[in-house]
């Protein structure tokens, strides 16, 4: 009889071995990238998702993500190291399980871990002994102790024996070309210290660095803290800005000036507003969570205040600078660039462009945008197309508005064609010479 030790040590064994079978639910942002790792590190990897686009895709070797070539995907299905399906079929199969599912925020701004708790629905139903689980969506505190452990251990095993459990928050950075998977360290916490040393050694298969914590806790709150703390500084530079506005005063020659300091300053960078699936997200579930101990975190609740106020002062900043052409918003043409939520990437995500639109919109604004990475736009009643950008389109538009300062743009040309621009990222500082009339954030 297999004791509960050996099941520990065999599963050590077979993933240093590379003969575990790897499988990743969720096949976004986060999950396509890691399973691809696993894969690249000699797993055999399944990876799982209900979207089935996005499987016929990846077994096509056809790939949406941008960090993740469609040739790596081709060698990696050729080699049978990669695989997808849109069902849960093969769970029982599977030595080890990475989570990778989104945690949206609901309407009320709380935690949406509904996809969470399905997965660990599926995965109850199949689960055996010798099985690591690995959440690596972002959550509040707790949710890996007392949301997911319940569910998979109702029916006797016993966790850090027969199976294992642990959190380990995902550092992904779509577009970031220095840090990737291999060289971000890695933040694992473990339900228990066998759960720990097992989830730590499928991890060290892909990673330079594995940080341990204490306990899953630790790294839940670890991730919300490294979120918290972005969002609350550029909350920060976000409302120096707007002071600096109000007074007359260059904000970017302010920054660049207090960043000579060679201590006690980190420069942070306002803009029109934050996107993305965790800056602008992940400090709600900390907040939420706080709620429910009756305590009320108001450095985050103040920085989101700030933060999602950014692109009305971006719309009242486009509004000045037409009203300084003796023009209304009202029946202008104004166009805008880069709608991603950052620079080199297709992600939409909470992008503040989508709320400048919409804004825009309901002041009845001749809407156009350009962005190489994203085609075309729908929300609410508003459909877009990106339109190609030519000299006769700039020289058009009443007013050009930078969002997004993709590296495709040449800044130069633009501001030779353009009549207006408003600018949000500073995109134009090394500019020398403009015909374009340039108001900045």
């Amino acid at each position: 009889m297999t004791t509960r030790t050996t099941i520990q040590a065999q599963l050590i064994s077979a993933i240093q071995d590379r003969s575990a079978r790897v499988g990743v639910i969720g096949l976004g942002y986060v999950g396509l990238p890691l399973a691809v790792e696993f894969a690249r590190a000699g797993f055999t990897v399944t990876g799982i998702d209900v979207d089935a686009s996005k499987v016929a895709s990846i077994n096509a070797g056809k790939s949406y993500i941008t960090d993740i070539a469609d040739s790596e995907l081709v060698s990696l299905i050729e080699a049978g190291r990669l695989m997808a399906q849109a069902n849960y079929d093969s769970l029982s199969d599977l030595d080890t399980i990475s989570i990778c599912v989104p945690t949206p925020l609901g309407k009320s701004r709380s935690p949406n871990i509904s996809y969470i708790i399905a997965v660990t629905e599926e995965i109850a139903k199949q689960r055996r002994p010798g099985q690591l689980i690995v959440l690596e969506s972002t959550t509040y505190p707790g949710t890996t102790e007392e949301v997911i452990a319940p569910r998979l251990l109702d029916n006797g095993l016993q966790v850090g024996s027969d199976v294992f459990l642990a959190f380990s928050p995902e550092r992904v950075d779509p577009g970031n070309q220095k840090y990737r998977i291999r060289n971000t360290p890695k933040v694992i916490g473990g339900l228990t210290p066998a759960c720990l040393e097992v989830a730590s050694a499928l991890y060290a298969t892909i990673v330079q660095t594995v940080v341990p914590v204490s306990s899953t806790a630790a790294a839940e709150m670890t991730k919300l803290l490294e979120n918290t703390f972005r969002a609350v500084n550029i909350g920060l530079v976000n409302e120096i800005a707007i002071m600096c506005d109000k007074l007359g005063i260059d904000v970017w020659e302010v920054i660049d000036a207090a960043a000579t300091k060679p201590f006690g300053f980190m420069r942070f960078l306002p803009g029109p507003g934050l996107g993305g699936h965790c800056i602008p997200v992940d400090p709600h579930y900390l907040s939420w969570k706080l709620r429910t101990l009756n305590y009320t975190a108001r450095f985050i609740e103040l920085a989101g205040e700030v933060n999602s106020s950014m692109p009305l002062h971006v719309v009242e900043r486009i509004t000045a600078a037409l009203n300084a052409d003796t023009k209304p918003v009202k029946g202008s043409s104004i166009l805008i660039l880069g709608v991603a939520y950052k620079p080199d990437v297709g992600d939409v995500r909470e992008s503040p462009a989508l709320d400048i639109l919409r804004l825009l919109n309901n002041r009845e604004a001749r809407l156009a945008y350009h962005d190489p990475y994203v085609p075309a736009l729908e929300m609410d009643d508003l459909q877009l197309e990106s339109v190609d950008l030519t000299d006769d389109v700039l020289s058009a538009a009443d007013c050009v508005v930078i969002v997004t300062d993709h590296s495709f743009y040449d800044w130069e040309w633009i501001t030779t064609r353009a009549r207006l621009i408003v600018d949000t990222r500073n995109a134009l500082k090394k500019v020398r010479r403009s015909s374009a009339r340039i108001a900045k954030l």
